[in-house]
């Protein structure tokens, strides 16, 4: 097949290929912004001024000081997960009818292979697009926001730029990467000359995504009894052997949770059929059973993003309530040596955890959108059965709560679960109480006094915990409503004869 030919036969179609070739520029834009804004802060020289390294021309802390930029760094690559996630959920948009379009192709003459060059080439083309278009956005981000402000300094790094060789990668590598991931979504789907055939899954998911879950609780329950019997015969555990716990329980208990969505769809579907009474509740609960993977993949997304929500706001906690610590420590040290007290500003570390809310709050805003690109294309691929319910004498109104009901069960059952994981895993790799070091102090009249250790019990973060579940609620009402806008139109009785 001529390269022409492949290019005009992947922009073809109808109005639903349009919004997915723009919703998969668009994420790939996101991605470009999010991975090149990491290249540019690790860009920035060190500057070596002793045991600090900071750069004196930014005013955040987090881009000056050398040391804390590799955090920035990694939260930056982390937000570029939703993103993806969110374009390969939008390359699923109107796959039924895309697969319908391949079919026809194969029956003109094309082969197997062809038709998968088709549909990767689409999406190749609008993630190059969309990456173009993103590192625009990024060359005139760099000019309006390179001014400094009223005390010379800058608020980002826009007077640094990333060697041209990793721009080019980064503009290359997505949309080859668009282009496996279309590969990859298409090997459940055998497009004969006479149709489409999707291999689906017809057995129940298992609950051993609930086996990782445990493991890596497990593993991290293991880790403060440990540590207290090495502390007792004058050993401790290194930062090293520290680190990579923390590594495996985390990435155990967040894949469990990732590969447990379709249980909890399916569990969720027998529970809502065990108690419902209503029609428009017994439809979700079957369609959550026949069908537990529909749109499983982004809320996994989004109960990831909880999940780190609920475990940065018990680290945060933790912080906090060992900084009262120290301070009624130092606060009675200055008591026993008739000094005043001088409190300790701890403002850095709370903007530092307030930026990690932000970067965790937009990954929720991100995923979520995914979710809202798999109510409408759910929608739409059912467009034939939900026209047909509602020809037989089904109400529109019942079919809006049984897409209601099926969206929020799964939703509110998982939010609920990531949480608790979240905040389980923190407070199992963590002790419950902080304390500060016992001290001897003096007085400038030879008064020695023994201070005692400071105990205080960290509390649960409920609040921040609750926060991030209520925006990650509020967003799939939110988008769940967006997406009834989809329904009326489905639902018309022109559908029946749609091909």
């Amino acid at each position: 097949m001529r390269p022409t030919v492949l290019l005009r036969l992947a922009l073809a179609g109808s109005r639903t290929d349009t919004v997915r070739v723009v919703l998969t520029g668009f994420s790939a834009a996101l991605a470009t912004l999010a991975i090149v804004a990491a290249l540019t802060v690790a860009a920035i020289p060190i500057v070596h001024d002793g045991n600090s390294n900071v750069s004196p021309q930014y005013r955040n802390p987090l881009i000056a000081e050398a040391g804390l930029r590799i955090g920035v760094e990694i939260a930056l690559v982390l937000l570029t997960i939703p993103v993806l996630v969110l374009a390969a959920q939008c390359a699923r948009l109107g796959a039924p009818a895309r697969d319908r379009r391949l079919a026809a192709i194969r029956m003109a003459g094309a082969g197997p292979r062809q038709a998968v060059a088709i549909a990767a080439t689409e999406a190749s083309l609008a993630s190059g697009l969309g990456a173009l278009a993103g590192l625009g956005i990024y060359l005139v981000g760099r000019q309006v926001l390179g001014r400094p402000g009223a005390d010379g300094k800058l608020a980002l790094p826009t007077d640094v730029l990333p060697p041209a060789w990793q721009l080019a990668v980064v503009v290359i590598s997505l949309p080859v990467l668009a282009g496996l991931i279309a590969t990859l979504l298409l090997r459940r789907v055998a497009m004969t000359p006479y149709g489409v055939v999707r291999r689906v899954r017809t057995r129940a998911p298992g609950p051993w995504a609930g086996l990782l879950i445990l493991g890596g609780l497990g593993v991290a329950a293991l880790l403060p009894p440990v540590t207290r019997h090495l502390e007792a015969r004058g050993r401790s555990v290194s930062f090293e052997v520290f680190g990579l716990v923390l590594l495996v329980s985390e990435l155990a208990v967040t894949v469990g949770v990732i590969v447990g969505t379709g249980w909890i769809s399916h569990f969720s579907g027998r529970v809502l059929h065990r108690f419902a009474r209503r029609p428009a509740a017994l439809l979700a609960a079957r369609r959550l059973m026949a069908d537990p993977w529909t749109g499983s993949r982004t809320l996994a997304a989004l109960l990831a993003a909880v999940l780190f929500g609920a475990f940065t706001a018990g680290l945060r906690i933790r912080m906090s309530t060992t900084f009262a610590a120290e301070d009624e420590h130092q606060r009675r040290m200055a008591a026993a040596q008739n000094q005043p007290y001088v409190p300790t500003d701890h403002t850095f570390y709370e903007r530092a955890y307030e930026m990690v809310y932000l970067a965790l709050t937009v990954a929720l805003v991100i995923t979520a959108g995914g979710l809202l690109v798999a109510l409408a294309e759910s929608i739409v691929s059912r467009r034939r059965a939900l026209a047909a319910l509602v020809a037989t004498g089904v109400p529109r109104s019942i079919l809006a709560r049984a897409l209601a009901w099926q969206t929020l069960t799964p939703a509110v059952f998982g939010i609920g679960v990531a949480a608790a994981m979240g905040i389980t895993l923190q407070r199992g790799l963590y002790d419950g109480d902080v304390s500060s070091s016992s001290t001897t102090v003096c007085s400038a009249e030879n008064q020695c006094v023994d201070l005692p250790r400071i105990v205080h019990t960290v509390p649960l973060p409920l609040a921040d915990v609750a926060g991030f579940a209520g925006v990650a609620l509020a967003a799939v009402l939110v988008l769940l409503s967006v997406s009834l806008l989809f329904l009326r139109n489905s639902t018309a009785l022109d559908e029946l004869r749609a091909a």
